[in-house]
């Protein structure tokens, strides 16, 4: 695929990996490493969001497309400006400064500190910061901060045991004020399965060629993608893997916690998600907290027995 097909397609989940900067969270588990190299004690995503992950997804990082898909998550929060929102797994900023550029008061959390790096130098101010932290274990004193959380581009499903994406979204109810919005975009399982390439390739700016080999179990939901790179901006070999949803499971997972999805859309598009929509983007609203019922006193004495009245 060339790079202007690239951009025609967009983040369409036949490379649901192509994921924003911002994967790596916390601490690694025994299952975590990479494939094939027995001598890393990391897991994939501690060190992929680096220089060579701007390169091999050079051509989706438009700003046109980036302001595009802006405009519509701004009409899907329907949230007036100078709400606080967080952009989880937030990578290089792309969404974060358009939010803060748009008037709201935004925190970019990522693991990732080349990629923060990146994004810092887009800029920072009053209202727009980044963090670094683990997306399983966000700032204690988040609690009940913010009213919408978004989480995009695929950055979900990274870890290699599936309670921990369950530990993620819980950390997003935790966060999220009474009603506020949890909005999570990312490949459709269904669609891209429906879709599956095994093999793809374009071409960066530079003409670098990249070329990706894809492989999907069904049984853990993971998909591994091996890239290569040739060219003015080569790089060594890579692997990286994440764990596919579909709709039904997100909305599992989040009810869950207390999050309950209101709209399924297909990706970016104002139109249902469909079994053949490549990716997804579901809106979900954090219940409020249920109030004990309270009887009123005149309730109460309404509902007392008169007195007999003596006999005559």
């Amino acid at each position: 695929m060339t790079a202007s097909g690239a951009r025609r397609r967009g983040s369409a989940a036949t490379k649901a990996g192509r994921t924003e900067g911002g994967a790596g969270r916390g601490a690694a588990t025994a299952n975590e490493t990479h494939q094939g190299d027995a001598r890393s004690a990391s897991p994939w995503w501690s060190s992929y969001f680096d220089q060579a992950y701007l390169t091999e997804y050079e051509p989706l990082f438009d700003l046109v497309r980036d302001r595009k898909e802006i405009a519509r998550l701004i009409d899907v929060l329907g949230l007036p400006a100078g709400v606080r929102i967080l952009d989880l797994a937030c990578g290089q900023g792309r969404h974060a400064h358009l939010l803060a550029e748009a008037g709201y008061d935004v925190d970019g959390v990522d693991y990732s500190r080349e990629i923060l790096a990146h994004a810092k130098r887009r800029g920072t101010g009053r209202h727009l910061r980044y963090t670094r932290a683990d997306m399983r274990n966000l700032p204690a004193r988040w609690t009940g901060r913010f009213d919408a959380v978004v989480n995009l581009f695929t950055s979900f499903g990274f870890f290699a045991d599936p309670a921990d994406d369950a530990r993620v979204v819980a950390e997003i109810a935790r966060v999220l004020a009474p009603g506020g919005t949890f909005v999570f975009h990312a490949g459709s399982r269904d669609g891209v399965m429906a879709r599956f390439l095994t093999r793809d390739w374009w071409r960066t700016a530079d003409d670098t060629v990249i070329a990706q080999e894809r492989s999907f179990d069904p049984l853990s939901g993971l998909l591994t993608i091996e890239t290569s790179a040739s060219g003015p901006s080569a790089f060594p070999p890579r692997q990286h893997r994440i764990r596919l949803y579909t709709a039904t499971r997100m909305a599992e997972l989040c009810a869950a916690v207390g999050l309950t999805v209101i709209a399924a859309y297909d990706g970016w598009r104002d139109r249902p998600l469909t079994r053949r929509s490549t990716e997804m983007l579901l809106v979900a609203r954090k219940d409020p907290p249920l109030r004990p019922l309270r009887r009123s006193r005149s309730a109460t004495r309404g509902a007392r027995l008169p007195l007999a009245r003596p006999a005559r």
